[in-house]
């Protein structure tokens, strides 16, 4: 009897053990074919000028206040360009996870300006890796300011258009790179240059070098014979996170904040000195009950 008992508790045992160890390799063969999305390449929707990877979550209001002041080689006289600036105040909104939407007003031009940003792919690792983020955005920009020509342009002549890609991939924890193409079109040619269409290969980065800080740039190179006194837009600075704000100071050769007038009418040239001191502050506001996609991601 008691060989018996020996033997149905050695048995228990051996099944107890068993079914521990299946648990624990299903536990793990359920580990690996988890994809885990990657966030977090950029601290804000924009790379400074331009959009960036990232999106708002569900619900999330992105409340921006932009400004540009005047050329640092001024001098004195102009306090270095901070006797003069440039302002754009906007709203961005996330509709979904995957929708952005955003509606701003810029000072430059009288200009207002929307947009729509679609992500149709976010990056990730794991069992169903995706080695890039895919971003199309979409915008139009209206120009409000007096005209003084003998015909008054119409509202389609003051109205621009303009389609962007964004590829971007986070690298390390600490460097992340994008590519930006875009294309701008207006049926007013001198709203984009001397031409109705202009093109342009964009690119931006972001290389963190403390938990709250990095260094970040954007460029725009503009494709084709560029009209007379126009320049490609370059722009860097250091973004800084304080909980729910995201300051960027940075450095521009353009004084527009949106994509016509930053890419098709930038005049001054960076390396020339022509640079123009300005900072970004973006305030995020959850509409409703925090989720796991609250924030930038």
């Amino acid at each position: 009897m008691i060989k018996i008992i020996s033997v149905f508790i050695l048995c228990t045992g051996f099944v107890k053990l068993h079914a521990q160890e299946k648990g624990m390799l299903d536990s793990m063969i359920q580990d690996n074919r988890q994809t885990q999305k990657v966030s977090g390449a950029f601290k804000s929707t924009r790379v400074i000028n331009a959009h960036s990877v990232e999106m708002l979550g569900k619900k999330n209001l992105d409340v921006r206040i932009l400004h540009r002041f005047g050329m640092i080689n001024q001098g004195i006289k102009q306090f270095f360009g901070l006797d003069q600036a440039s302002m754009r105040m906007g709203a961005d909104y996330g509709i979904t996870d995957y929708i952005t939407v955003g509606f701003g007003r810029s000072t430059f031009r009288k200009e207002l300006d929307a947009f729509v940003k679609i992500r149709f792919l976010q990056q990730a690792t794991g069992y169903k890796p995706i080695p890039v983020s895919v971003i199309v955005a979409g915008g139009a920009t209206l120009w409000t300011e007096q005209s003084f020509d003998s015909i008054q342009p119409t509202i389609g002549e003051r109205t621009s258009y303009y389609l962007q890609l964004v590829l971007g991939k986070k690298i390390t924890s600490a460097l992340s790179l994008q590519a930006s193409p875009i294309v701008l079109y207006s049926s007013r040619a001198d709203n984009v240059g001397s031409t109705n269409t202009v093109v342009a290969l964009g690119g931006g980065g972001r290389i963190k070098f403390t938990k709250r800080m990095a260094f970040t740039f954007d460029y725009h190179h503009v494709l084709g014979p560029k009209t007379p006194g126009y320049r490609s837009p370059l722009s860097a600075g250091i973004d800084i996170e304080t909980g729910g704000h995201v300051f960027q100071l940075h450095f521009s050769n353009a004084v527009g904040m949106n994509e016509r007038a930053y890419i098709a009418q930038t005049t001054d040239e960076f390396f020339n000195g022509d640079i123009r001191f300005g900072f970004n502050l973006s305030r995020l506001f959850f509409i409703g009950k925090k989720s796991k996609s609250s924030g930038v991601y």
